[in-house]
């Protein structure tokens, strides 16, 4: 917590032969120095001890009292602020100390500049290869939709980070749910504003870092994401889409199929070429990776249906397999859907979880193992698929009524 420590400008000395004292605070490696407004001399500063000592003379009682008390406003100054963000700035607590904060006047950059400063951050990141341009471009749209609120709502252009309140943030959720368009729609879904406001959070997060803002306005927002289940495709409907012979779509078809054997995103698999795969000691073929989005590890060993993709498109292309755009593979999906008479709303992120569901946890795989090939973070992710493995729950109570029996 906070640190204060009382010392003597000896090189300063007044018309009445006393020097300033003159307080130190110390928080989290970080100290800023200012004035008591009280004054020693500096033969009785040394002789009582910086006056710790057991004092008779009234005014250095006086003085000790005041310097109690100083220390006292400190500490409670400080509290005040570490309740709204436990990252103190030492410069805010020396205004608040000595008056100087004028609330009117707006501090720091605006909230603009933050998003700004952070995707320019950002930018470095995708060009590193660390984060992927999809990403950069929600925090693009992210830094739009908020320009929209702040002229729509408050008439001007922009507005500063400190002058945000709690009304300012769920106003801004209210607005994006229900008020802002994209796409000729009015409104956003529940799941992607709450990835929106997120990133706010997180833009603000790295502005406190780079000392742009002392506190975040975003960490009153308790949105949460609403669990849906995963779409994905049961063993019988992945062999019907593997059996169909197509004309026009049968690229599209083994696209998808080596998705689904594999758990890649499109961003991901798109990006894969030979180089990516590798032979272990045992001759296991692997694809060796690391996700876009996360930068985290995500190697597939290569099943049969992979194989004989890679090999069917082997030197036709730079990749493994063919280009396509998401937009225009989600559209030739639809018709493969009706084509194989599958009742669902089939897209390219429909073979990730076909991975994660049929393809892998229906088939006895643990699940660290699928959340490592999936390049997920941690295993909360992928227990999402678990869910609704009905299958496997069945085969569980199966082995426990033949007990029974």
């Amino acid at each position: 917590m906070l640190k204060v420590i009382f010392y003597q400008k000896s090189d300063r000395v007044n018309k009445n032969g006393e020097s300033p004292i003159y307080a130190r605070l110390s928080y989290n490696d970080k100290q800023i120095s200012m004035s008591t407004g009280q004054a020693i001399s500096k033969e009785r500063w040394a002789s009582t001890n910086n006056l710790r000592n057991q004092l008779k003379i009234e005014k250095e009682i006086v003085i000790k009292n005041l310097l109690d008390l100083f220390q006292l406003n400190a500490a409670k100054k400080f509290t005040e602020l570490f309740r709204i963000d436990p990252e103190v700035n030492l410069q805010l607590l020396k205004a608040e100390l000595t008056g100087k904060v004028k609330m009117d006047q707006p501090q720091g950059p605006s909230i603009i500049q933050v998003m700004d400063t952070y995707n320019e951050f950002f930018t470095k990141r995708v060009n590193s290869g660390e984060r992927a341009a999809a990403s950069l471009q929600k925090y693009k749209r992210a830094k739009g939709l908020l320009l929209n609120f702040i002229t729509s709502t408050y008439k001007k252009e922009d507005i500063s980070a400190s002058e945000i309140s709690s009304s300012f943030v769920f106003k801004l959720e209210q607005f994006l749910k229900y008020e802002s368009g994209f796409k000729d729609q009015t409104g956003i879904k529940n799941n992607s504003v709450v990835k929106y406001m997120k990133m706010y959070k997180t833009a603000c997060n790295y502005a406190i870092k780079m000392d742009l803002i002392i506190k975040n306005p975003f960490n009153v927002y308790d949105g949460r994401l609403s669990v849906k289940d995963a779409v994905f495709l049961t063993q019988l409907e992945l062999n019907t889409i593997e059996n169909k012979i197509f004309s026009t779509l049968e690229k599209v078809k083994d696209i998808f199929l080596f998705s689904c054997y594999t758990g890649y995103a499109p961003v991901d698999a798109m990006d894969l070429t030979e180089r990516n795969l590798s032979e272990d000691s045992n001759g296991n073929l692997w694809i060796m990776t690391s996700r876009a989005k996360t930068a985290i590890r995500a190697n597939v060993p290569v099943l049969p249906t992979v194989e004989k993709i890679i090999s069917k498109y082997k030197n036709q292309q730079k990749g493994l397999i063919p280009k396509i755009s998401n937009q225009k593979m989600n559209a030739y999906l639809k018709e493969i859907a009706d084509a194989c008479s599958i009742d669902k709303h089939l897209t390219w992120y429909v073979a990730r979880h076909t991975f994660a569901t049929t393809v892998t946890l229906g088939n006895g795989v643990r699940l660290e193992n699928v959340s490592a090939m999936m390049g997920h973070t941690n295993t909360k992710q992928t227990q999402h698929y678990a869910k609704v493995l009905d299958v496997n729950i069945m085969e569980d109570m199966e082995k426990l009524k033949s007990k029974f029996r």
